[in-house]
């Protein structure tokens, strides 16, 4: 079984005591536009077996990293969400980070609330995308990857989207609607901002959904639907970085990355993916 980090961890790093789960989801059900992201969990995997230990001053592994085997992702997709959120709240109720690797960002309804589950606490989503993803369903499927934040706000998450700059009508109603804290890309790109308080209300209990199509495709081609307009590289960082301070990360997912044989974007959804664990850390 590959293993993240797998050539700097050492045997203590990588036993069962590890704060971080790596999850790999490998779900490829209701992608749009360009297809792949089921390799995607494998490229990351691989890609992060090149990255330094340091990271931002501090080590992640050094805190421990176990990666586990990847979920099953055939059969219905309710069923699917089920197996993730059994992964996520076995971590949570270990005391441990989950660390979901996707696969498309339909898999953050059952990571998140697998997380929600076990900490029986309200919880915050922190959102990088290009994308609302607040569709009521798209294309006849509830649980589309356009839909999963419709989905998450029913179930009472709280959600703060940083990058959106393609969304629809139904989307723009709903976060108006469900209360949905909000900076657009051309406001954070045009602006140059790189720090966001959120709302004071907004959970001490934080998990991060990163869709790698939240950066600029100048950053990151490889996804399903590379929107131009998007997020530079230690911008998006900041901003979660910042959104974090004085909140406690309770998980993370890094979804969408469709690899397309350049290990360029395979090795920034790497580095991305510990950058955040160190984030998580700091």
């Amino acid at each position: 079984m590959s293993v993240f980090l797998d050539s700097e961890l050492t045997e203590s790093e990588r036993g069962s005591g590890g704060l971080f789960r790596v999850i790999p989801v490998p779900l490829e059900r209701t992608v749009s536009y360009g297809a792949g992201t089921a390799k995607g969990p494998g490229a990351i995997i691989a890609a992060s077996d090149e990255l330094e230990r340091l990271c931002v001053g501090v080590e992640p592994c050094a805190s421990g990293i176990v990666t586990e085997a990847a979920v099953d992702c055939t059969g219905p997709l309710p069923e699917v969400m089920e197996r993730i959120a059994a992964r996520t709240g076995a971590a949570v109720r270990d005391g441990k980070i989950p660390v979901t690797l996707g696969g498309e960002h339909a898999l953050s309804y059952g990571a998140v609330m697998g997380v929600s589950r076990a900490l029986g606490a309200p919880v915050g989503v922190v959102q990088i995308d290009a994308h609302a993803d607040l569709r009521v369903a798209y294309q006849g499927e509830i649980h589309s990857h356009a839909s999963v934040m419709h989905l998450l706000t029913k179930e009472g998450v709280k959600l703060a989207q940083f990058g959106v700059r393609a969304l629809c009508q139904q989307e723009v109603d709903s976060r108006a609607v469900n209360g949905v804290f909000h900076v657009d890309a051309e406001e954070l790109v045009t602006r140059d901002r790189f720090a966001v308080d959120l709302p004071d209300d907004f959970p001490e209990l934080v998990y991060v959904s990163f869709d790698v199509d939240g950066l600029d495709p100048s950053i990151m081609p490889a996804t399903g639907t590379p929107v131009p307009g998007g997020l530079s590289y230690y911008q998006v960082l900041h901003l979660v970085e910042h959104a974090l301070k004085g909140r406690k990360c309770v998980g993370i997912d890094v979804v969408e990355l469709a690899p397309d044989g350049n290990a360029a974007w395979d090795f920034t959804a790497a580095q991305i993916t510990y950058r955040l664990m160190a984030a998580a850390l700091l």
